[in-house]
C-alpha cells in the first residue's frame, strides 16, 4: 500500500506569514551584520586616530622634512637620481597681499571661513567621485592639503582621506589660521624638488617672494595643482588661463583695481607668451 503524507489545508494568509517570518530574520542578521561592521569601522577609526601625529607642535616649530619631501626624494633615488632639495623659510608678514590673495583665489577661497573642510565642496567632490568612480581633487582645502603633505601620502585611497581629514581636524584646534597659512606656503611644492614660495620665486621668476608682482603671484598660484608639471617654462595652457582666472576673480572681489588687473593680465601674458603651449586641461593634480 502507498503512503502518502497529507498536509492539513492550507490556511488563508499561512505563505505569506512564512515570508513575513523569513523576511524579519534576514533583516535582523543584516542589522547584526551592519552592526558588527560600524564596531569594527569605530574600533579601526580609534586606534588609527591614536596612531596619528599631535598638531600641537607646529604653533612654535617649524618641520625639519614632511612627508612629501621624503616621498619625492625616495622617487628620485628609485630614477637613479639625487634629490634635489630647494627650500627658504619665509614669514608671512614678508608675502605681499596680493600674492597670498592669489593662492587663497585659487585653493581656498573660503579658507577663513570654514575649519578645515570645506562641506559644499566637498559634497561636490563626492558626487563627482561617484559619477567618475574615483576620487579627485577638488574638495581640498589648504588645511587638507598641509595635513597631506606633512603627514601623509599621495595616494588617494579612501583610507588616507580618512586619515588626513583628522589631521586637518587637528590642525585647525591646535593651530591659528595664520600659522596653517604660513605652514602651507613654506611646504607647498612649487616644482621639481622646489619646496616653499621663497623657493618657487627664486626658481622661477629669480627674485624672493617679498618682490613678486600679482602677475607673478598667479602664476605660481596657479601651478599648485600640478606644479611639477604647470612650470612657467612648460608651455601649459592651463597654467595660462588659471593665472588669467585668478587676476579676473581678484578684481571682481576688489582685491586689485582695474588698473592693477589690466597690468598683471599684459604681464602674464608677457611671462607666459611665445612659447610651445601644451594642452594639458584634461590634467588632474600630481600625484
Amino acid at each position: 500500500m502507498e503512503s502518502r503524507h497529507e498536509s492539513g489545508p492550507v490556511e488563508p494568509g499561512q505563505s505569506t506569514r512564512r515570508v513575513k517570518v523569513t523576511g524579519k530574520r534576514r533583516g535582523s542578521w543584516r542589522r547584526r551584520l551592519l552592526g558588527l561592521a560600524l564596531l569594527a569601522l569605530l574600533a579601526f577609526a580609534a586606534y588609527e586616530y591614536l596612531r596619528l601625529p599631535d598638531a600641537a607642535p607646529l604653533l612654535k616649530k617649524n618641520p625639519e622634512t614632511t612627508a612629501l619631501i621624503e616621498q619625492r626624494a625616495a622617487e628620485a633615488r628609485e630614477a637613479g637620481h639625487k634629490p634635489r632639495r630647494k627650500q627658504y623659510w619665509i614669514s608671512l608678514s614678508n608675502v605681499p597681499k596680493h600674492v597670498i590673495e592669489a593662492v587663497l583665489t585659487s585653493e581656498d577661497s573660503s579658507f577663513y571661513l570654514h575649519d578645515g573642510v570645506d562641506t559644499v565642496e566637498l559634497g561636490k567632490a563626492v558626487e563627482e567621485a561617484w559619477q567618475k568612480g574615483k576620487l579627485g581633487r577638488g574638495a581640498s582645502t589648504i588645511t587638507q592639503q598641509l595635513a597631506k603633505n606633512l603627514w601623509l601620502s599621495t595616494d588617494r585611497s579612501l583610507l588616507r582621506k580618512a586619515k588626513e581629514l583628522v589631521l586637518t581636524y587637528r590642525l585647525e584646534q591646535a593651530l591659528p589660521k595664520s600659522r596653517i597659512l604660513a605652514l602651507y606656503l613654506n611646504v607647498a611644492e612649487w616644482g621639481d624638488g622646489v619646496y616653499g614660495l621663497e623657493a618657487g620665486a627664486r626658481e622661477h621668476f629669480g627674485v624672493s617672494a617679498l618682490s613678486l608682482t600679482p602677475a607673478q603671484g598667479a602664476i605660481l598660484a596657479a601651478m599648485l595643482p600640478a606644479p611639477r608639471k604647470r612650470t612657467p617654462k612648460s608651455g601649459s595652457k592651463t597654467l595660462k588661463r588659471h593665472a588669467h582666472w585668478i587676476i579676473d576673480q581678484m578684481l571682481e572681489a576688489h582685491r586689485l583695481s582695474a588698473e592693477e588687473a589690466a597690468a598683471a593680465q599684459a604681464e602674464i601674458d608677457q611671462l607666459l607668451g611665445g612659447k610651445p603651449e601644451t594642452d594639458d586641461s584634461g590634467e588632474d593634480e600630481e600625484p
